[in-house]
């Protein structure tokens, strides 16, 4: 893997994760705060379910 597709992957996700707040800022807030609320337990089921859907488009993308 390369410096530049990994710096061209990381520069994707920051335009993804920019995407909300820039332009459904007050959506985006209301969702922060209702997430913070939520038990660590649900917030590392819902990290471990993004991090399994993402080594699965990778390993198919290869």
């Amino acid at each position: 893997m390369s410096f530049e597709l990994l710096l061209s992957a990381f520069a994707l996700m920051l335009v993804f994760e920019g995407l909300g707040p820039l332009l459904f800022p007050n959506r985006w807030r209301s969702f922060i705060l209702k997430l913070a609320e939520e038990k660590p337990d649900n917030i590392r089921q819902i990290g471990l379910v993004l991090v399994v859907i993402g080594a699965i488009l990778l390993f198919l993308n290869n």
